[in-house]
């Protein structure tokens, strides 16, 4: 959603590298290019003045830190404006000390309510929550088949007495829920309202008639994210109407450019607390302003990344996992499907890629990632059998064409899997050991180490038929005693220790000399 923006920012950010620092003319030129880009983006245009404003003052303030660039600057100041005008920081849902706690969802027809109230019922029954959903949305057609479908797919019951298509009063069945829930036990309701059409007044009514109904302890706004600037004009007039707590945007993985994620915290003073970025019932989370902020700067969202991590991979089998990789045990292809099956579940992997920091100048490349690709890789080790996929090294070359044709992919597709698992498993081995081929004094195999020669001079002093002479004189008199004592010299342990050694410590002629001329004061 907000690749343009990003583009923008990223262009406006370049253009100040190299600078040794920041003149008034280049603050005024990034802002006025912050500026266009926000105005682009779709930004209601008094948040756009606001925000360039607090960036310019910041700036030419000099509340600055020295040992930043002036690229490094000018980001440090965008990210905390831009994490201001979103919310500051996340807000979670307020839960009644008796409950069920009631959430109300209003907002536009079209928006994704009833989606999200599957998404938010899920995300609730994964908190430990008992949830219940409310079909209070009698007059869209099929909206409550709707959502009694998106109940069943999140595992949460839905309270549906009325058939909905015009028939049944939305305040009553609204009422009705909570004597339901309490009598079933359920401690959240979350009650889906009908949808308005631009400013209806009659609509808007029953809005407010359902909240004297059910006295709820959040009403959230669901608001598109991809209708822009009217998103502020439609959040004021539910403000008015209605009355709301919190924000939730839908359609965030849309292709609109944001703009009403970034105007309508500003606007209304009421905190983004959900954001729903796909279309699966997992894709919605708590919204969080400095990862958001983070996301826009491509500066990546890492939290989030191990947050969905840690929700979606087994401790134990990781642990097991990273054993066998590290050389303790056989990391098998069974071993490596396994991760990778846990790693897709954390969703496609362009989203997964997306939230690496620096990844924005790759975005064309991450967008035509394959995900096809990852089914073929199936294919191929399901086609194996359990000794081959244990031990790859057994593949020959009449095993690799009956998996080709297994798995309806060629013998190349086969070797190119294969070849890559070696060399990965070779590579991670060989950092389990301590070093990295090729870098000297990192240790690993074959490799020299901090304290040691050369590989060369190793093999130098291995050499059959040569009997080195020592050049300590006291190994050469036969003094153990001597030889350990000159051999490796005691460190200095107190500062007079430190200051004899350093008076005895003479640098050679030339260097003396040229330390001399450098050092040489006004006296002489």
């Amino acid at each position: 959603m907000f690749d343009t923006l990003q583009d923008r920012l990223q262009a406006t950010f370049r253009n100040l590298r190299g600078k040794g620092r920041l003149t008034d003319a280049d603050i005024d030129a990034t802002a006025r290019e912050i500026r266009l880009a926000l105005l682009e983006a779709d930004v209601n245009l008094g948040v756009v003045k606001e925000f360039v404003g607090a960036i310019k003052e910041r700036a030419k303030a000099e509340e600055l830190s020295q040992a930043l660039n002036p690229t490094q600057q000018i980001i440090k100041i965008v990210n905390e404006e831009l994490v201001e005008i979103l919310g500051g920081q996340a807000r979670p849902l307020r839960f009644a000390k008796n409950p069920p706690t009631v959430i109300m969802l209003a907002g536009l027809q079209g928006s994704g309510k009833t989606t999200l109230a599957g998404k938010l019922g899920l995300w609730l029954r994964e908190q430990g929550h008992t949830p219940m959903l409310v079909a209070a949305d009698l007059q869209r057609p099929n909206a409550v088949n709707q959502l009694q479908v998106v109940g069943g797919r999140a595992g949460v019951p839905v309270f549906a007495p009325e058939p909905g298509n015009g028939v049944g009063n939305p305040v009553e069945v609204a009422r009705a829920s909570i004597e339901e829930a309490k009598r079933k036990y359920y401690d959240t309701v979350i009650v889906d309202t009908a949808g308005r059409l631009g400013v209806d007044a009659e609509l808007m009514q029953q809005a407010a008639d359902i909240r004297d109904a059910v006295n709820p302890d959040e009403v959230l706004f669901v608001v598109d994210a991809m209708i822009g600037q009217d998103a502020v004009n439609t959040a004021n007039a539910f403000a008015d109407g209605v009355g709301f707590d919190g924000v939730v945007l839908s359609k965030l993985d849309g292709d609109a450019r944001g703009g009403a994620a970034l105007s309508i915290a500003k606007v209304t003073g009421k905190p983004i607390m959900f954001a729903s970025n796909g279309e699966a019932l997992k894709d919605f989370d708590l919204f969080h302003p400095d990862r958001m902020a983070s996301r826009i700067l491509d500066m990546g969202d890492l939290l989030t990344l191990i947050e969905q991590a840690e929700k979606t991979f087994d401790a134990e089998q990781s642990r097991k996992a990273a054993e066998k990789i590290m050389g303790s045990g056989d990391f098998g292809l069974d071993d490596f499907l396994q991760q990778m099956q846990a790693v897709r579940k954390m969703g496609p992997m362009s989203k997964i890629l997306g939230m690496m920091p620096g990844m924005g100048q790759y975005k064309d490349a991450i967008g035509g990632i394959d995900e096809r690709e990852i089914d073929r890789i199936e294919a191929i080790i399901y086609s194996m059998t359990p000794a081959e996929r244990a031990k790859p090294e057994v593949l020959n070359g009449s095993r690799r064409a009956r998996i080709a044709a297994g798995s309806g992919t060629t013998v190349q597709d086969v070797n190119g899997l294969v070849n890559r698992f070696m060399e990965t498993r070779k590579l991670m081995r060989q950092m389990g050991k301590g070093g990295m081929p090729g870098m000297p004094g990192l240790g690993g195999p074959g490799m020299p180490g901090l304290p040691g020669r050369p590989p060369k001079q190793q093999a130098k002093k291995a050499s059959k038929g040569k009997k080195g002479v020592s050049g300590n004189p006291a190994k050469r008199s036969g003094n153990p005693a001597a030889a350990a004592a000159s051999a490796t010299p005691a460190m200095p342990q107190t500062e007079a220790e430190m200051q004899a050694a350093m008076a005895d410590f003479q640098l050679p002629p030339e260097l003396q000399k040229m330390f001399n001329q450098q050092n040489k004061g006004p006296q002489g």
